[in-house]
């Protein structure tokens, strides 16, 4: 019993983790339109940020999370400026494609300058832990977890609340109206796109935390990404919370009971089954 309480929880605080990973691309995905395919790509960038950060400038990982936010949102909005604007209206083969080939350009160039070698992030309390009755709460991972929950909801709240979010959901249901309201399309995707790219950065700096980063992981970041997104529900950001949950507890459990090499098969088998079920998500809105 001890066991499974101790695997709930580290399948809680992956979910966590999880949730705040696919958040961006649920964000680009709902407004924009595009589905980014880059988007793990973008993680591995932040998390090579929050590297840099801590080992040339000796940042605290935690503490130079803004910091690499702040730069994944000038690459995001200068990006979708320069680059994806051109296609934001066309059809989505288009920007598979071209979301397609930034990956492959970022992996290229990541590799070109970091090298294939695995790294971390291990600040000094990185083995530390809490105990709580029978489990054991890893500190960084528990940091980790409330940094992303707290990112999720924060950005609930500012797309329900500020002037900002409420435009960028303006735009997502009736660009038409949304125009007639004063609302300047090309800005206001770019921004969206540069939250994205900020929530991705930040993804990215919390995952090399708790795990090695090299140039290769971002396409399964980007299939688990999707697969959240899609459990959750993309008309919700609450939703990722609870896709990140379910996947994170449902690969936990599948690790313990049936094997690690089925953590992938079941994540794939729940987000079928969430479409079968229920296309609009879990949290999402239904037909």
């Amino acid at each position: 019993m001890d066991l499974l309480a101790q695997v709930l929880l580290n399948g809680v605080l992956l979910g966590g983790l999880y949730a705040v990973m696919a958040l961006g691309l649920a964000l680009v995905w709902g407004v924009l339109n595009i589905v980014n395919l880059a988007h793990g790509a973008f993680i591995m960038l932040g998390a090579y940020v929050s590297w840099y950060l801590y080992s040339d400038a000796h940042v605290d990982p935690f503490v130079g999370l803004p910091l690499t936010a702040a730069v994944m949102f000038v690459l995001g909005y200068a990006l979708q400026r320069g680059l994806l604007n051109l296609v934001v209206r066309a059809p989505m083969f288009n920007t598979l494609l071209i979301t397609f080939g930034l990956e492959v350009v970022l992996t290229a160039l990541a590799q070109m300058a970091f090298s294939a070698d695995f790294r971390t992030i291990n600040p000094s309390y990185a083995g530390e832990n809490l105990a709580w009755g029978p489990v054991v709460l890893p500190l960084v991972r528990l940091g980790a977890f409330g940094v992303a929950i707290g990112l999720t909801v924060g950005m609930w709240l500012f797309l329900l609340h500020s002037r900002l979010g409420r435009a960028i959901r303006a735009t997502a249901q009736n660009l038409v109206a949304a125009r007639l309201y004063g609302v300047e399309p090309r800005h206001l995707y770019a921004v969206t796109f540069g939250l994205g790219l900020a929530l991705a950065g930040a993804a990215g700096g919390l995952y090399g935390t708790v795990s090695q980063i090299n140039p290769y992981i971002g396409a399964s970041l980007t299939a688990k990404s999707f697969a959240i997104a899609i459990i959750g529900g993309l008309d919700n950001p609450l939703g990722v919370i609870v896709g990140g949950l379910v996947l994170g507890i449902v690969e936990s459990l599948t690790a313990l009971y049936v094997g690690p090499t089925y953590r992938d098969v079941a994540s794939f088998g729940i987000l079928v089954a969430v479409l079968v079920v229920r296309p609009g998500g879990l949290l999402g809105r239904t037909a």
